[in-house]
């Protein structure tokens, strides 16, 4: 049963955080001006703000395969990468997918095969547990394309363990079942210099010809299980697969190179220089390798910047280092700028001054950009989620963006802000949602092609984004009746989104309370009355789920369907605390013991330093493959609810 504790003072509950327990006893003022200036002076001088992007052990993993592929090997960098590696193996020797979680067979893999190409031996305790695990779920061949691919790469198992994914794709029409138009964003940018690595078998240099035959419960050439049936569909398209296998001899060479050079035309055209192709370490790593493979030399122009573009992900620290999927500025910015204008908006001008004129800067047009296929007609004006992906504005990031300029009522920012809401509605989906990225992107037949055995090939709209879109339209359709007809689609759609027991799913943020966070925020801007049934379900639900010490967590587990995580984790986290608190007030629940007790966590757990230091992932990539850890989040979210609390009960 959940407790509450007074405001001002509280001793540190360690079930609930790894957070340092205060050194003394904190008022809810002193503790928003310890985390403000601690936010503030992570400020870049250009006015960004930007946080380490996590994932799991798979990219950092990738990158030592990277340097053994090209026998280009940095051993200080690569030692470096191990020891992070190393750190992060569960109990049971396998490598999970978020901290915490299970182990994961295909990220194991991976780390199993970087270690031994840094130097572990295989029977080290560390290898021996990781091996044992492994084979315990059926070994190597039991792990997903991606790493089978790399294996195959590799010459650790034979191409007939891959999907065939010919470079002759690029040459399909419009019309046929599968084209590049038809999936996400991500897919898109990772497949097309695929092909060229598959089309024309790409051999790794190796140059210490390291394998991992033992980690094979049947020798890969005698293996004949690669591709489980999941469904009568995923059939036919095995079948269509082992059709193209056999008629490959068939294609004429120079129409193979026409589709060499059409793959290559196409993503040498969103190169999107030191900030790579797609802005996403798969997609940057498999441009750079297919350009050396088609044996562009190393000092080539394009080849040199692909290499700028996976280096700058790196965080090498004095003992350790990883490698970033992506960096998230825009992203960080506007959420940073949102905690800091509920904090005192006046007080915080000059940096979020500086906030908004970077923001403004790094705001596109109508640059070239893959959403123009399915909207030729529409102005741009959207944000990328990176320094700059201009083929990939966000829509997300656009909505979040756009509002907190908004919501500033500064000058000089309606100019920006009516471009990226027109953007906005452009992009609606025709059931009255938003995808991230694409519009209409539910074709969802794709999901049972071989190679999306990940299942995230697609972009389709969700509850979390359409109520960021929602919460933008809301706020600048005050003044402007232009923009509520796609405001109330949206709302309708997020209405037929609530699940039953009054939550929304959280697509690109764990999980459940996040997705209602996100949606009650949104809310809040419309003319809806809190009396509204979504408000209610919403408000009964996150106080359904607060656990005893007053916080709030959830487990990515939840996104397995397992039910008992839905909601709930074994501790509480600030961010998630802060994403309820948030929620609740903005249902109107700014006087309720929820609450009171949830602002009651965020001060008895911040850190000496401002902070809190979560310690878990916060979001995924993909959910069930990729998950990510934004390590702003502890730094901006709390902030934020703390502030929004104090200014809600002022108002009383």
């Amino acid at each position: 049963m959940l407790t509450e504790a007074p405001l001002e003072t509280g001793t540190h509950d360690s079930s609930s955080t790894a957070a340092s327990p205060p050194s003394a006893s904190r008022t809810l003022d002193a503790a928003i001006k310890r985390a403000q200036a601690r936010l503030l002076k992570l400020q870049s001088p250009k006015g960004y703000w930007v946080f380490e992007l996590e994932a799991d052990c798979t990219i950092p993993s990738e990158y030592i395969m990277m340097m053994h592929y090209l026998d280009d090997i940095d051993t200080g960098l690569q030692a470096k990468i191990a020891v992070y590696l190393r750190s992060r193996q569960n109990d049971d020797g396998s490598y999970p997918l978020f901290t915490g979680g299970h182990g994961d067979i295909s990220c194991s893999v991976k780390v199993y095969y970087a270690l031994k190409m840094a130097g572990d031996a295989i029977d080290a305790p560390h290898m021996k547990k990781l091996r044992n695990w492994i084979l315990g779920q059926g070994g190597a061949a039991r792990a997903n394309v991606f790493t089978r691919i790399t294996l195959a790469i590799f010459r650790q198992l034979p191409w007939r363990g891959v999907p065939y994914i010919p470079v002759e794709i690029m040459l399909l029409p419009k019309w046929f079942p599968f084209h590049l138009d038809k999936v996400a964003y991500w897919s898109r940018t990772v497949m097309v210099p695929l092909f060229i690595l598959c089309t024309l078998k790409a051999k790794a240099r190796n140059p210490h010809n390291i394998n991992i035959l033992e980690l094979f419960v049947v020798h890969p050439d005698e293996e004949k299980h690669y591709f489980p049936e999941r469904t009568l569909l995923n059939k036919v398209f095995l079948g269509l697969d082992k059709l193209g296998r056999v008629t490959e001899p068939l294609i004429p060479s120079r129409v193979r190179q026409h589709a060499i050079d059409k793959a290559l035309h196409w993503f040498t055209e969103r190169l999107n220089g030191e900030d790579g192709l797609g802005g996403i370490f798969p997609a940057m790593l498999y441009a750079y390798e297919s350009m050396l493979l088609l044996g562009m030399p190393h000092d080539h122009p394009n080849v040199v910047t692909a290499r700028k573009s996976i280096d700058k992900l790196l965080v090498i620290n004095e003992h350790d280092a990883y490698c970033q999927p992506c960096v998230s500025p825009v992203w960080d910015t506007a959420l940073a700028s949102l905690a800091l204008l509920e904090v005192d908006k006046n007080g915080n001008r000059v940096a979020l001054k500086k906030a908004y004129t970077w923001l403004k800067s790094v705001q596109l047009s109508d640059e070239p950009g893959d959403w123009q296929t399915a909207k030729p007609d529409l102005a741009g004006g959207g944000w990328a989620f990176q320094f700059a992906n201009p083929h990939y504005p966000d829509v997300d990031d656009t909505a979040i963006v756009a509002f907190a300029m908004a919501d500033s009522g500064y000058d000089d920012l309606d100019e920006s802000i009516h471009r990226a809401t027109r953007w906005i509605v452009g992009m609606q989906s025709q059931n009255g949602g938003y995808g991230a990225f694409d519009v209409d992107n539910t074709h969802y037949y794709l999901n049972e092609i071989p190679f999306a055995d990940h299942g995230a090939l697609l972009d389709p709209p969700t509850a979390d984004v359409s109520a960021r879109c929602a919460m933008l339209m809301a706020r600048v359709a005050k003044d402007h009746d232009e923009y509520r007809p796609a405001l109330q689609s949206t709302i309708d759609y997020i209405r037929n989104e609530q699940e039953a027991d009054g939550a929304w799913f959280g697509r690109w943020g764990t999980n459940y309370i996040y997705g209602t966070w996100s949606v009650l925020l949104g809310l809040e801007q419309t003319d809806l009355p809190k009396t509204d049934p979504m408000y209610v379900k919403a408000a009964a639900w996150l106080k359904s789920v607060q656990r005893e010490d007053g916080g709030w967590g959830e487990d990515n587990l939840s996104y397995h369907d397992d039910q008992k995580y839905r909601g709930h984790y074994h501790f509480s986290t600030a961010f998630q605390t802060a994403w309820a608190i948030l929620g609740l007030i903005a249902a109107g629940e700014i006087h309720s013991q929820e609450v009171r007790a949830g602002i009651a966590f965020l001060l008895r757990t911040q850190q000496n330093d401002g902070v809190w230091n979560d310690p878990c992932f916060t979001a995924p990539g993909f959910p069930r493959v990729f998950y990510l850890k934004y390590h702003g989040y502890d730094k901006f979210f709390p902030l934020w609810a703390l502030a929004r609390y104090r200014n809600e009960l002022a108002k009383q």
